[in-house]
């Protein structure tokens, strides 16, 4: 019991730790971010698409249908029987019980970010003049999935679950907003990602495993299959300090020619032509 005790306590410690770290983060980032409309981006190409594209504020034709389905999720109380092969799981993963609109609340991605990436997927399309590859890893519920698919109707989406419980509820989302670009495989990552990640991606979306060694790993993999045009968006980039490590060490790869922080995410670009630069930018 003294030692359940302990551990407990340890565990609090650590979470205020992590929540401190956290609040000082996006202090320092709010500070610093000074190129948030543009400001000292010397690519016109980079300018456009910060100020025109990441920071653009209207209203697109299916943002109300997608934050409809995040509503009925939140509100939903259904159980599944929910497999984890997140930070610290077995390889098998670990089984729990989890409400669907608890997985909603904590973790789906908000709004902001899911309909930012709706506007990047859909402005990389329109300079490729093509339809793009788009890798997610870490489906959740679908909600940006959704934003995901959204972007083009020829776009192919390719998105990554651990747990089938919730990709069929994602699945059914999609259904209910008549998405037919989106392929979803489940399982454990570690193994789907090299298995269905195309030889050529566009758009990588990373929100899985919040961990450096899990980071760096999906990183490496991706970054030498992105096209030079392509982006690769990696999620909580200041989440822990181990996330902050992963994010510091994928911005100055050899690969990476520009990044930007968003704060909760950040964007990796690969176009050799660019400038090796680091831009902070409040989203």
């Amino acid at each position: 019991m003294h030692m359940c005790k302990k551990l407990c306590n340890f565990a609090a410690e650590m979470a205020k730790t992590e929540v401190f770290h956290r609040a000082l983060s996006w202090v320092r980032h709010k500070l610093s971010a000074w190129n948030t409309t543009g400001e000292g981006i010397h690519s016109p190409y980079l300018f456009y698409l910060v100020r025109f594209v990441l920071r653009d504020r209207n209203a697109y034709y299916c943002f109300r249908a997608v934050e409809q389905c995040r509503s009925l999720l939140l509100r939903c109380p259904d159980e599944l029987d929910v497999v984890d092969y997140g930070s610290g799981g077995s390889r098998e993963g670990v089984h729990v019980r989890r409400h669907v609109c608890d997985i909603a609340r904590r973790h789906l991605e908000s709004a902001t970010v899911g309909q930012m990436l709706f506007r990047l997927a859909n402005y990389l399309c329109e300079e490729q003049h093509r339809p793009i590859e788009i890798l997610e890893l870490g489906t959740s519920l679908g909600i940006t999935t959704a934003y995901l698919g959204f972007s083009g109707p020829r776009n192919s989406i390719v998105t990554l679950e651990g747990s089938e419980a919730v990709a069929r509820i994602a699945r059914a989302q999609w259904r209910m907003l008549g998405l037919k670009n989106i392929e979803c495989y489940q399982g454990n990552i570690d193994d789907t990602l090299y298995i269905h990640a195309r030889e050529k991606i566009d758009l990588a979306y990373i929100d899985a495993n919040h961990t450096y060694e899990a980071t760096m790993r999906y990183a490496g993999f991706l970054l030498p299959r992105l096209t030079e045009k392509g982006v690769m968006v990696v999620d909580d980039i200041h989440y822990s300090r181990e996330m902050e490590r992963a994010w510091q060490e994928l911005k100055n790869a050899p690969q990476v020619s520009t990044s930007m922080d968003m704060y909760h995410i950040g964007l990796l670009f690969v176009d050799p032509h660019y400038l090796k630069r680091h831009y902070r930018i409040n989203l």
